[in-house]
């Protein structure tokens, strides 16, 4: 497996991702080699799993000589990507997970001759992997009309949600950590323009003075990029003493940051799945999300969805839930039972059987 989303300091969706499949594998009595670089840590202990640092140079020679030289030597049966890209010409087959297609076009904004070359190399990846795996089907159905690939090549097989993510009752150690001093509305993820937190911050100053004063917003994540326009909007909405931005959370602490919110919010206009309100939802937490993308179809029935681009709208799906102790009891009980429809067994049960099909005979 590619193990380069497990950069030191980091934690991305798909590294978790990549990290549950190997645990799963490992656990399975599979051999696992993940293969990095010299910013590649893998920080937990597998059995049956062997790590491999490989010289970094430059990233297409990584992919496309380095790798499958290391594929060959090690005599793999079967090689998986965490991403859309893997080598052309390997010694065992290839299996893509491709999550989403913001890699083409972000947004709707087209970059004719970037986009042009994107399509193309992502056709030419699908084409030449043996299966390819997709989180939902709304990134299956976008995947083979952006990339014309046959449906019957494509899988959808959830992200799997670790069991470590159960209610945990939040500590005032790490209330302090975090700065958190109220009942809080937490949102988790990186504050990239498609996941919509301005229009969050708008909808949150639109909450009747009571609940503003009363909550923090919390919006965790150690995207630094992005971080010091939201923390200016903040200023000028009059927030800035409501908004925390506490950074990265340390893994075992997100479990007990959901357990405690008052309301956890995903507001993205794009998600080729949605995990984080999964993991909220597992953890006992009320989750209000956009009805955009994959969201809906993940949530279900156990999320109040919202249109993403209305802040009206999220406002009052917010407060709908604050203060309606019924609905929010609801969705804490319908919450809890979708996230047990996402189990780590059940979802890399079915892509270790993909796997072992793919790699009979090798």
């Amino acid at each position: 497996m590619d193990g380069r989303e497990l950069a030191a300091g980091a934690r991305t969706g798909i590294g978790r991702y990549v990290l549950e499949v190997l645990r799963a594998a490992s656990q399975d009595g599979w051999h696992c080699m993940v293969y990095g670089d010299d910013s590649t840590r893998l920080d937990v202990t597998l059995p049956n799993a062997t790590f491999r640092v490989l010289n970094r140079r430059w990233t297409p020679w990584w992919d496309q000589v380095t790798l499958p030289r290391h594929l060959a030597r090690d005599r793999v049966s079967v090689f998986l990507s965490p991403y859309y890209k893997g080598p052309l010409f390997a010694p065992c087959p290839v299996v893509l997970t491709i999550h989403d297609l913001f890699f083409i076009t972000y947004l709707g904004k087209r970059r004719l001759v970037y986009d042009a070359v994107m399509t193309r190399l992502a056709r030419l990846y699908a084409n030449r992997a043996a299966a390819i795996l997709a989180d939902s089907e709304y990134s299956k159905r976008a995947i083979v009309e952006r990339l014309g690939i046959n449906p019957a090549k494509v899988t959808v097989i959830p992200i799997p949600l670790s069991a470590e993510f159960q209610e945990t009752p939040l500590s005032d150690d790490v209330r302090h950590r975090y700065g958190i001093t109220a009942p809080y509305i937490l949102y988790v993820g990186n504050f990239k323009p498609h996941k919509n937190l301005p229009r969050l911050l708008h909808a949150f100053a639109g909450l009747s003075e009571p609940l503003r004063k009363s909550h923090q917003l919390i919006l965790a994540g150690g995207d630094q990029d992005y971080r010091p326009a939201l923390q200016k909007l903040a200023q000028q909405l009059g927030l800035a003493d409501r908004v925390l931005f506490p950074g990265l959370i340390e893994d075992r602490d997100l479990p007990l940051l959901y357990s405690g919110c008052a309301l956890f919010v995903l507001p993205s206009l794009e998600e080729g799945f949605g995990l984080p309100a999964l993991e909220a939802m597992a953890c006992g937490a009320p989750v209000v999300a956009a009805n955009r993308a994959a969201i809906p179809e993940v949530v279900g029935e156990a999320a109040t969805l919202f249109d993403p681009e209305d802040i009206a709208a999220i406002t009052s799906a917010m407060a709908t839930v604050l203060t309606e102790a019924e609905i929010n009891k609801s969705l804490r009980c319908r919450g809890r039972l979708r996230a047990k429809e996402f189990s780590m067994d059940r979802s890399t049960g079915r892509l270790l059987a993909l796997l072992r099909e793919i790699s009979a005979g090798r």
